[in-house]
C-alpha cells in the first residue's frame, strides 16, 4: 500500500501495516487526504491483490477519540481493551481454572493498559 499513499509521509500521511491481519490504519493530519486515498486503495486492492475494502469498516475519525484496531481502542499515549473484547474476555474466563484460555487473556492484557483487567482476573481466581 506504500504504492497508493506515496513517497512523502509530509505530503500523504503514512500507514501502519499489520503483517498478522488483514487490518491497516492510515494516518494523516488532513482529512481531505484521507478521503481522496480512499478509492486510490480500493483500486489497488480489487487490482494487485484481488480483495475489497468492507464498506461499513472505513472510517475517519480523529485520534484524540480513539483508533479501534484489532482489539484495542489506541490513543496517542495509551491503548485499552475494547469493551465487546473486555465483555469476551469475562464471559470465556469466568467458571474457568486458570487454563490456557485465561493465561492467553492475561498475556493479551500485558500490550495495553489492563492492569486493572488483569487484577480483576487475578483476585477472580484467588477467591473461587
Amino acid at each position: 500500500l506504500s504504492v497508493v499513499v506515496g513517497e512523502s509521509e509530509r505530503d500523504h500521511g503514512f500507514i501502519l501495516p499489520n503483517p498478522y491481519a488483514d487490518d491497516f490504519v492510515i494516518l494523516s493530519h488532513d482529512r481531505e487526504v484521507l478521503t481522496k486515498l480512499i478509492p486510490q486503495i480500493q483500486h489497488f486492492l480489487i487490482d494487485m491483490l484481488g480483495l475489497t475494502l468492507h464498506p461499513n469498516k472505513v472510517s475517519i475519525t480523529t485520534l484524540a477519540s480513539g483508533v479501534d484496531f484489532l482489539g484495542w481502542v489506541h490513543f496517542p499515549t495509551h491503548r485499552v481493551l475494547r469493551t465487546n473484547t473486555k465483555r469476551r474476555m469475562v464471559r470465556k474466563c469466568v467458571g474457568r481454572e486458570d487454563d490456557a484460555v485465561v493465561r492467553s487473556y492475561r498475556g493479551l492484557l500485558k500490550w495495553g493498559n489492563g492492569y486493572k483487567l488483569e487484577r480483576i482476573l487475578t483476585s477472580h481466581f484467588e477467591e473461587g
